[in-house]
């Protein structure tokens, strides 16, 4: 589409944040430390992966709101050679468990997976064996050039010598204080004197700094096979949690290949099952080519009808047919083909919305985090972490110092459900880091947390990013909208006369603050330098690499 997107449009917006422009390397992520962390092992000679992980456990430091190695996540890996692969470290259920464990409230919705006593959100009972420390150990050492040890360092420092409560940090530990006052460990950290740590405190983790220790010095193997895998399973014995020592030892991550969707000329690679999201942003995206978004405009009431159809579509879809390939039967190639995509378009009323249920058959939590790295190599990692929802079980392992997550509540206690309870099942998730190719050429990777609105922003960036032809920055700040089959979450910068219109049109317009959480990615330029972009949504901060080291032979003289 040629022309200004602003010139098409009534919702308009400014960014609040500035991107960041660098020629040999770019990490994004959710705090300006973790970034930082990642930006020193580029500084250092190292890749996108050793960048990455420095990130990740960084952040579990940073924002151990939002992810740690008690938690789970997909990571999606572009190698320098162009080939593209995801490491599905997803939590997964303890062999204990059966599909009958918990008991669901009465009067339960089919998509709420409330639990009687809340067993399965909060405390011992709802912790899922975790994957991410394993497959973040595991994916530099096929992957990355440095140590562990090396990357672990900022992570290590932060821990030790403490570091400054945000305002986003103060707000988490508001939102969730009632249920961490019933945790002595996590409690005596966070809500000192029984009030949350104020904006500017700061946060020393001496026992978690010596967790991170141990694992620089001794790998995965300190958890899955080694004595801090015995503190977490005496722990969850004698606490009532299902997670045994077999459990650890017997965890595997999984190599998958990633969905491929083709739009408008460009392709989109995003995360396969398990995860439900690469599928339906392919499905959404099929259904969108039959339409002139662009000309539409961005914001219009008529883009977001469409937006809110295809969102309905997918998400009836997906509770008919996500899960676990190893469990569940998924129609992947009907899913995703544009035959079907053409048959659910038909179905559409351009001018009117309307209930949608599934059309194929069966063969989360909002608090996540997400970082992008990339470096002049031709290696860029787009990463999705979790410890599920904000504190995950609010609740943290004494002797790890480390915050247990609630995986356990994206599962259905109910029997007989593509979701239910099943020993060994990995949860199905939301999680999106996507990349865009065009031309064969990488053009952007980005992602997001906040649960099951992740996949329909993604979708949303996307067809910012194509179809109105916005900056990165512009992509990843511009209003959302979010639906699955109920109300029409818009955020508020979309006006009042477009609302009414929607309306008007029988949508059921619900204002909200904001669609899912801190969005970043990097976009890469023809010349080969690369720009990084996060939202005005969460603490995102993007640090670039550039310059470089002297030419050899030129060195400075006297005389």
């Amino acid at each position: 589409m040629s022309g200004n997107w602003r010139d098409r449009t009534v919702t308009t917006f400014e960014c609040q944040k500035m991107p960041a422009v660098s020629s040999r390397g770019m990490v994004v992520s959710n705090h300006p430390l973790a970034s930082s962390a990642g930006a020193e092992m580029l500084a250092a000679g190292g890749n996108a992966i050793d960048a990455a992980i420095a990130t990740l456990f960084t952040l579990t430091v940073v924002e151990p709101m939002m992810v740690g190695i008690i938690g789970g996540g997909m990571t999606h890996v572009r190698l320098a050679d162009g080939s593209h692969r995801f490491i599905d470290g997803q939590s997964t259920v303890p062999a204990t468990v059966r599909d009958t464990t918990y008991t669901s409230k009465p009067g339960s919705a089919h998509d709420v997976f409330d639990t009687v006593g809340d067993e399965n959100l909060n405390g011992a009972k709802a912790v899922a064996v975790p994957g991410a420390l394993k497959a973040w150990c595991e994916t530099l050492r096929r992957f990355g050039t440095m140590s562990l040890a090396d990357v672990m360092q900022p992570a290590i420092k932060h821990a030790s010598r403490g570091y400054a409560v945000t305002p986003y940090l103060h707000e988490c530990i508001s939102e969730s204080a009632a249920e961490m006052r019933k945790d002595k460990p996590i409690a005596a950290l966070y809500l000192p004197d029984g009030e949350p740590l104020k904006v500017g405190e700061r946060v020393v983790q001496s026992q978690y700094a010596d967790t991170l220790r141990y694992i620089a010095d001794h790998g995965e193997a300190a958890l899955y096979e080694g004595p801090l895998g015995d503190i977490l399973a005496d722990y969850m014995e004698k606490t009532g949690g299902f997670i045994r020592r077999n459990d650890l030892i017997s965890y595997r991550t999984v190599e998958r290949q990633p969905i491929r969707a083709d739009y408008r000329g460009w392709t989109i690679f995003g995360p396969p099952p398990p995860a439900a999201s690469g599928v339906h942003i392919a499905q959404m995206l099929n259904i969108l080519e039959g339409y002139d978004i662009g000309g539409l405009g961005f914001g219009t009431p008529e883009t977001i009808h469409y937006l809110a159809e295809v969102l309905k579509i997918a998400f009836a879809d997906r509770a008919a047919a996500s899960g676990d390939p190893d469990y569940v039967g998924v129609p992947v190639e009907k899913l995703t083909s544009k035959a079907y995509a053409e048959e659910r378009r038909r179905g559409i009323d351009s001018g009117r919305a309307q209930a949608w249920g599934a059309g194929v058959s069966q063969l989360e939590g909002a608090d996540t985090t997400h970082m992008t790295a990339a470096d002049a190599f031709g290696n860029v990692v787009a990463t999705t972490q979790t410890i599920n929802n904000l504190f995950g079980a609010k609740i943290m392992i004494p002797g790890l110092g480390a915050i247990a997550n609630n995986y356990m509540n994206l599962f259905d206690p109910r029997p007989g459900h593509a979701l239910s309870l099943a020993p060994g099942k990995r949860v199905t998730t939301s999680m999106s880091p996507v990349m865009a190719l065009n031309g064969g050429k990488l053009r952007y990777a980005l992602g997001l947390p906040g649960g099951k609105r992740i996949f329909p922003s993604a979708m949303q960036a996307l067809v910012n990013l194509i179809d109105h032809g916005m900056s990165l920055q512009e992509a990843v700040e511009a209003p959302r909208v979010w639906t699955e089959g109920n109300a029409l979450e818009v955020e508020q910068t979309v006006p009042e006369s477009v609302r009414v219109k929607l309306a008007d049109m029988g949508h059921r317009v619900q204002p909200v603050a904001t669609v899912a959480g801190g969005m970043n990615g990097i976009a890469f330029h023809d010349d080969g330098t690369m720009s990084g972009a996060a939202c005005w949504r969460a603490d995102g901060t993007p640090v670039g690499i550039s310059g470089g080291l002297a030419r050899s032979g030129i060195r400075f003289r006297l005389g």
